[in-house]
This record gives C-alpha cells, structure tokens and sequence, in this order.
C-alpha cells in the first residue's frame, strides 16, 4: 500500500502571541502524522517550545525541529544574506534547543525542516543546502531532512547520506519550474479545505501537480505539508487525510516506515 507522511508547521507563537487559538491548534495533532516545532528564531521561546513538544508527544506524532533565519519580525520569511558557514551554525543551534525539549519530555528528535526563507534558498543554493544537511547529520546521521521535492536541498541531504523526505505542499500554488508561488501573489497559498485535498491527493496518487500556469508538473513526495499558520488549518488537514485514505493511501509519520 503506498503510504505518505503528512506534516505542520506548529508552536509557531511567541510569548503572548499565538497564531490562532490554542485549542485550534492543537487539534491539527488529530490529522497530522508529523510536526515541525518552531525554535525561537522565526517564533517559539522556551515556553512554547516545550509547550508543543509536550502537545507532539502526547498525540503520538513525529516531533522535528523547524530552524530558520534570525526573523521574528519578519516570521522568517524575508531572506537574509548569511554565509553556509553562518547558516549551519544556526541551524545547529536552533536543533540543539528542540532536541533538549523533546530529550526532556521523553521523546526523540525525528526530523528537521527549515522555515521559511531559509527553506526556500536551500532548494536554490547548493552551498547553503550542504550547509544546512552538514548541520543536522553532525548532531545526528538519523534525523531525517524534509527538503522540497526534487531540490538541491534534497540532493545534498541525500549525498551527505542522510535520509530525505521529499515534501509537497497541499496547501500551496507552484511555479512551472518546481518553485513555490511566491507569498506577494494572491494565489498562492491554498486556503479552501477541497482544493487542497485534491492536490494532494493528485501528488499522492499521481505523481503530479497542476502550476499557476496550468502545466502539468511532474511531483514525487513523501510527505504533504499543511501550514499550521493558515486560517482553518486544522480543517484543511483533515480534509486532506480523509481524501488520501479514501483512495487507498496510508497517512503514517516517515519515521515509521521501514
């Protein structure tokens, strides 16, 4: 049976500030196979971080790290000019905050993802994809990369030996090149529950995504991403899994999968 992982974004508030209610969020846990815990760089302190691995932990979902560019105000979306030297020191270090939270709580570390901009220039830039694949194998060679599918990112967690999930986006418009639709279109992020579970279940079933330019894009992917930020998130997510399981698909966490 051909199974798929299917991850969000999620602890991404700070302080006081929380994106969407908290119950909301925490009901994304029932649809998802997998998280990807803010770190403190784009969202996340100390409380929220352990906050979410706790939430992670108790519904039985893959708990990963989603280390960014130094970015509160900006939410890490804004892409900033830093060396792979600079970027695989503070990809270690935002991995080094959540894997002592999830330690804490008596979890393990499953994946890491970057956030963001840094996600983005990882897909583009070869120096900056080893840096960040450099970074999570020297903490640890098991975790797996979540990289956009068919990315630099992904060949260099793949050359560097470390298992790759190749992520697709159910929620997300995508260029003829592979590249996501940037956020500044109005298209370009999916916010109606339907549409997104027919592209993912296109991806899952097909192999393929229709782009912003109706072309048809060839697309292999081990996990769907939902973004935890999006209004009605929560029901995005399920409507998503429950499509993929009608036609067959098994939604399981990649770490689960021999």
């Amino acid at each position: 049976m051909r199974s798929i992982d299917i991850n969000c974004d999620y602890g991404e508030g700070f302080g006081v500030y929380t994106i969407g209610a908290l119950d909301a969020e925490v009901e994304l846990l029932k649809h998802v196979t997998s998280v990807n815990i803010a770190c403190g760089f784009h969202a996340g302190d100390p409380a929220t971080m352990r906050r979410a691995v706790r939430q992670a932990l108790a519904h039985g979902v893959a708990t990963g790290a989603h280390p960014s560019f130094q970015d509160l105000a900006g939410f890490g979306r804004r892409r900033m000019s830093i060396t792979p030297d600079e970027a695989r020191d503070i990809v270690t270090y935002q991995i080094g905050a959540l894997a002592a939270f999830v330690k804490s709580e008596g979890g393990k570390l499953s994946h890491v993802k970057p956030h963001g901009a840094l996600y983005n220039l990882a897909a583009q830039d070869e120096n900056m994809a080893r840096a960040i694949a450099l970074a999570v194998r020297e903490i640890d060679d098991e975790l797996i990369l979540y990289a956009l599918a068919g990315s630099l990112a992904a060949r260099a967690g793949e050359a560097s030996g470390l298992r790759v999930a190749h992520e697709a986006f159910a929620d997300r418009m995508y260029e003829a090149d592979g590249s996501l639709t940037a956020r500044s279109e109005a298209h370009a992020v999916i916010t109606d529950a339907e549409q997104a579970a027919h592209q993912g279940v296109r991806i899952a079933t097909r192999g393929e995504v229709v782009t912003s330019s109706q072309t048809t894009l060839k697309m292999y992917a081990d996990t769907l991403c939902i973004h935890g930020d999006t209004a009605h998130a929560a029901h995005i997510a399920r409507r998503v899994r429950e499509s993929l399981e009608a036609v067959g698909i098994e939604v399981m966490a990649i770490a689960g999968v021999v």
